[in-house]
């Protein structure tokens, strides 16, 4: 458990950084839902959109195959196959931590684990 929650941290504080487009910096950030949100939101049309979307889809993977590494034989959600796209389902995500505003203050690997739990349920 503590190193399931090690590698959480590490991840979090990781995906914490600056990136940049030629036209303006952007800042890439994953500390709490909100800031996960806001980027795999992003309008992919608007400057630095690809970047915000592409880092979104990489840190919700990279936390995934931690916790689904850690697991078990308890898995927190059952992705199905054929699974939906990851853009997609980061688009559902964006939506469901909106849609309650008490959501965009939890962790973000938290808040996307419940997220998932909700969506992919385990039978």
């Amino acid at each position: 458990m503590m190193k399931r929650l090690l590698v959480l941290s590490i991840l979090a504080s990781a995906a914490s950084f600056q990136g940049a487009s030629a036209a303006q910096p952007i800042a890439l950030r994953a500390n709490t839902a909100g800031d996960l949100a806001e980027n795999c939101g992003a309008n992919p049309q608007a400057p630095g959109g690809d970047a915000r979307i592409n880092f979104c889809v990489g840190f919700a993977q990279g936390a995934v195959d931690v916790e689904m590494h850690y697991a078990g034989d308890k898995k927190p959600f059952c992705i199905p196959k054929p699974a939906p796209s990851r853009e997609a389902t980061m688009s559902e995500f964006a939506s469901w931590v909106r849609s309650i505003p008490g959501r965009k203050t939890m962790s973000a690997a938290p808040a996307l684990f419940k997220f998932l739990g909700e969506r992919f349920p385990c039978k």
